[in-house]
């Protein structure tokens, strides 16, 4: 460890203007080299944080000179080592981070060394906001019934997340009911400059949620990153990333009347996964800019993982300066123009009404083609954008009896329309925007039928103090958008059942039912079982189709209904217009209001705080729950690495096609009653009632590993075109649940591995889908090309992860899935290279080159170690 730091000349103190200083902080000018000037904004960041750490120990001047030097090694995929300001955590996320902790503090204990050392060592807020469910809703007491529902079934979680703020120093939890992580972190949590002991620098974040990212829109470096990653960055482990390229993305112009925007975010959604920005940085500039809210500009941000990029960076100027005064946190910047690795622009004015789907965020459709856009999904194979539906059932029409009242129906028909998410919940214009679209269209007589699902889940408490200003909220209410929580919800599939009537209704036909909601994730099977077209919209085009209750609809041409007046109504007669909503906004979003939420958000309410919670540093485990259980990672481990382990004569457990994301791999929602989850809970005296989320039990591995790729809408190609969570077990040809057949392979002392193609772990940053593989057995992945952070959370847990060579895959080689394979690597971690070529060889004959995606030297280290945290374990149990 060096003794004197290797950059203290350049410690500048800053002075307040009265005397004193406020502190001191690494002055990147006094380096006094040119190169800092055209340094993107983003960049700068880990520039500051690698010389502030820098001890050429676990951060060298390496690092520092590889950063400085950023226009020639960001096209040479160079490693650097990145320690962030802080860590966030969501409870979904943040129960398994925890057990991990527990479960590390037990292995250090078994190694003779102290359990306390297994401590953050920088500050980590976790906020309790993916429990609630919609069971309640169009009802003035949804939201305390909710909550009494979340409490009941998240009892045993909630004593565990209270036990881990007391047993962990450095660790701030934010009790259920108060907001969204992401929008409490905009809000509340996002320092935008630390100041620690004195020294001050630029806030930075890691999360495990991947819309992390939404603090970019803040000038707020952070992204998302799977949790045994975040787990080993809160024990003062730097991360090891590639130095990214950076994509410029200017803005001109200014957004036309009736453009949200939600619109604007798809837009750019849809330009970035059209450029490709996987594994790099965005950074907006430009004149439109100033054009833009901060909420805005953190709608644009949080999508991040939707484009693809590890995040969509807004630098600080006058924009992030005046929300700070908004939101009670206590000079206008020019912009100079940087250099990027590549540009883009995007005239604002160019922007039209919007939305996406009907299965992936950035399959953008204007409303102008709306109509014409479902008829051809209708029409098309199965697929991202088709459904493959007869044309003489495409006019199918299922009647049926709501409350005593007849009610029908048909393709396209909206049963979930819900405004909810991080998105836009965070937006006042939008937020605004739709209390105005349901009041028009109140007064004028239209009402949203009674079986459609509505809800409305801020994403703080602010929102229902500047709704009830503006005298609003009682006109999302005449509409059925009662709040029915504070948390994430119909995004994270959290959406509650459908009403019984409508639920039988559609079930055991082939009618496609459609969701309309103000989110950013509308992935198969994830916000409804039930609802099989999935469409991302604007909160006001959300109260827009739940009126129309059809997304079959030309908004230009085909009324809304009918109003009082006996005169058809059209969207342009209930549509505010942009000065309409700016004045209500500016009238009712006031500082007080963010001041009075946040002061005393950590206290808690009464269902949390009258959780009892033990106060013993070491987690006593139960082993009856079936919520919390001590996972099996670190039981029997030695102080010795196990080193390379060899794969030969693997089976292939499942063969998937493109865009498999983490949500087909690791479900968050409903456990269905047939799966192998739902037989271990029963056979645990848990009844259907009190199954709960996957995501809701994602603390027992038992349990997990059971829902380890149980999406009922998985295709794997082994099943020949049967959709569901089963697959072959390959040695019998019998077709199995995918956890009955790997354990099958385990028992028999089989290796398997996973066939994939494109972007494979596309989604939420979810370690559990790198976790539950581990636990089925799986050595290896072979994709055509890895979403970053599922790579990542795959050489974290050990697995191989490779990627066939650009224009091949499994069917261009041949392969059936139906071979046995052996992976040609190195038996010594030693003479493993990051990015190397591997041979693989099938028992047919065949073989074929893969690239090794073991990016870093960092990583082989954690595959010599079976994964990154037995390697911190060994780390601190040596020292």
């Amino acid at each position: 460890m060096a003794s004197e730091h290797a950059y203290k000349d350049i410690l500048t103190s800053l002075p307040k203007p009265g005397g004193g200083e406020y502190g001191k902080y690494y002055s990147l000018p006094a380096l006094n080299d040119p190169r800092i000037d055209k340094l993107p904004y983003s960049v700068r960041i880990l520039l500051e944080s690698a010389i502030r750490n820098c001890d050429n120990y676990q951060v060298t001047k390496d690092d520092v000179e590889k950063i400085l030097d950023w226009e020639n090694t960001s096209t040479k995929q160079v490693e650097i080592a990145f320690k962030p300001a802080r860590v966030i955590l969501q409870d979904f996320t943040g129960v398994p981070a925890l057990v991990d902790l527990a479960s590390m503090r037990d292995a250090v204990k078994n190694l003779g060394s102290d359990p306390n050392k297994i401590n953050p060592l920088v500050p980590v807020d976790l906020v309790v906001d993916h429990s609630v469910q919609v069971d309640f809703a169009r009802s003035e007491d949804a939201a305390q019934k909710n909550m009494e529902l979340e409490f009941k079934r998240n009892k045993e979680r909630f004593a565990f997340l209270k036990w881990g703020s007391t047993a962990f120093q450095n660790m701030l939890v934010v009790p259920p009911g108060s907001g969204i992580v992401h929008q409490v972190n905009l809000e509340y949590l996002g320092r935008v400059v630390f100041n620690s002991g004195g020294f001050l620098y630029p806030d930075s974040v890691v999360g495990t949620d991947s819309h992390t990212t939404m603090i970019d829109g803040l000038g707020v470096a952070g992204w998302g990153v799977g949790g045994i990653e975040a787990e080993a960055a809160m024990l003062g482990q730097p991360m090891s990333m590639v130095l990214p390229g950076v994509v410029g993305f200017k803005l001109d112009g200014k957004l036309k009347e009736g453009v949200t925007a939600t619109d604007l975010v798809l837009t750019v959604t849809q330009i970035l996964r059209k450029h490709g920005v996987v594994g790099k940085f965005v950074e907006f500039y430009g004149e439109g800019m100033s054009e833009l809210s901060l909420a805005d500009r953190a709608t644009i941000a949080n999508m991040s993982p939707e484009y693809g990029a590890t995040m969509g960076f807004f630098p600080v100027d006058h924009v992030t300066l005046e929300y700070l005064k908004l939101t009670g946190r206590s000079d206008e910047t020019p912009q100079q123009e940087r250099a990027y690795s590549s540009y883009l622009q995007l005239d604002l004015g160019h922007v039209e009404p919007c939305i996406s789907g009907p299965k992936r965020p950035h399959d953008r459709v204007t409303l102008k083609d709306m109509k014409a856009d479902w008829q051809a999904c209708l029409d098309n194979p199965v697929g991202f954008k088709g459904f493959a539906v007869p044309k003489d059932k495409q006019d199918e029409v299922v009647k049926f009896s709501f409350e005593g009242q007849p009610a029908e129906i048909k393709h396209g028909s909206v049963v979930i329309a819900a405004i909810t998410s991080c998105t836009n919940t965070s937006n006042p214009s939008v937020m605004i925007g739709a209390a105005l679209v349901a009041k028009k269209a109140f007064d004028l007589g239209l009402k949203v039928k009674p079986w459609v699902k509505t809800s409305l889940a801020p994403g703080s408490r602010v929102v229902e103090q500047y709704l009830d200003r503006s005298g609003l909220r009682e006109s999302l209410n005449n509409q059925g958008f009662q709040i029915v929580g504070y948390g994430c919800t119909t995004c994270i599939g959290n959406s509650g059942d459908l009403e019984k009537s409508v639920a039988a209704a559609i079930e055991g036909t082939d009618i496609i039912p459609a969701a309309v909601l103000s989110g950013n994730r509308n992935f198969e099977g994830r916000v409804h079982p039930q609802t099989r077209a999935n469409y991302l919209a604007s909160p006001p085009l959300v109260v827009a189709y739940a009126l129309a209750g059809t997304v079959d609809i030309d908004f230009e041409k085909e009324p809304l209904g009918t109003g009082k007046d006996g005169k058809s109504v059209y969207l342009r007669d209930i549509w505010p217009s942009n000065e309409e909503v700016a004045k209500v906004v500016q009238f009712s979003v006031l500082p007080s209001m963010f001041k009075s939420s946040y002061e005393t958000i950590t206290e808690g309410n009464p269902l949390w705080n009258e959780l009892s919670a033990p106060g013993s540093t070491l987690y006593s485990w139960d082993p009856n729950s079936t919520y919390i259980h001590e996972p099996p990672y670190f039981k029997n481990m030695t102080a010795n690495p196990p080193g390379a382990r060899e794969v030969k004569d693997a089976y292939c457990l499942l063969n998937f096609g493109d865009s498999v994301t983490t949500d087909h791999i690791s479900p968050a929602g409903n456990i269905q009653k047939s799966s192998p989850a739902a037989k271990f809970l029963m056979e645990r005296g848990v009844s259907q009632t009190d199954f709960n989320s996957y995501g809701s039990r994602r603390g027992n591995d038992e349990v997990m590993a059971r829902g380890t790729f149980a999406n009922i809408r998985i295709v794997n190609k082994l099943l020949k075109g049967e959709v569901g969570p089963k697959t072959v077990h390959i040695p019998t040809g019998e077709k199995l649940s995918v956890f009955d057949a790997a354990s099958r392979y385990k028992t028999a002392g089989q290796d398997t591995l996973i066939l994939a193609g494109a972007e494979y772990g596309s989604g939420s940053s979810r370690d559990w889908a790198a976790k539950g593989p581990l636990l089925l057995g799986v050595k290896a992945v072979i994709a055509k090309s890895f979403e970053r952070i599922h790579r990542s959370n795959l050489a974290g847990m050990g697995i191989i992860p490779l990627c066939f060579k650009a224009g091949e895959d499994a069917e261009t080689l041949g392969l059936t899935g139906h071979e046995r394979y052996t992976v040609h690597l190195p038996t010594k971690v030693s003479d493993i290279r990051p990015g190397q070529d591997v041979t693989v060889t099938t028992d047919t004959g065949k073989s074929f080159v893969c690239t090794l995606r073991f990016d870093t030297e960092v990583e082989l280290a954690y595959y010599d170690h079976g994964g990154i945290l037995p390697y911190v374990i060994r780390s601190l149990s040596t020292k």
